[in-house]
């Protein structure tokens, strides 16, 4: 199910407390990166995903997210657009809940894909932008 309404992405922030951030970066001036900090910052458990890194933030960063050993709420994606169906799979795989595309990121048959597998699914939509808007 898609969710663009106010009610609904506050549903998701309040209830989806462990992120996977696909697509992290480690320089401190991406969004990846400042958002993962906002979200930390906030409360939450952030989970990085890249597999040329090592660590960010301090945490420890996965190749995928497959590799991830909890259970994760929402993957949230700083990848491009063509990039996003293999990572929604992925997505559906783990059991993850909410599959969060950033500003800027629209997938539709990635989308339908995770909506039709019982994800809720965000796209568009910067989950920092939206924490600060909804919260």
């Amino acid at each position: 199910m898609l969710i663009e309404d106010a009610s609904g992405l506050r549903r998701l922030l309040t209830e989806c407390r462990v992120i996977a951030v696909v697509g992290v970066s480690a320089k401190s001036d991406r969004p990846s990166h400042y958002c993962s900090q906002y979200l930390i910052d906030h409360g939450y458990t952030v989970i990085p995903v890249n597999p040329g890194l090592k660590e960010v933030l301090g945490l420890t960063c996965y190749p995928d997210l497959a590799a991830i050993p909890v259970k994760v709420d929402m993957v949230n994606v700083f990848r491009n657009a063509e990039d996003v169906p293999p990572i929604a799979a992925e997505a559906v795989r783990i059991g993850a809940r909410c599959l969060w595309l950033q500003l800027g990121i629209v997938n539709e048959s990635a989308a339908e894909m995770a909506s039709a597998a019982g994800l809720e699914v965000v796209m568009n939509h910067c989950v920092k932008m939206e924490h600060a808007r909804v919260m």
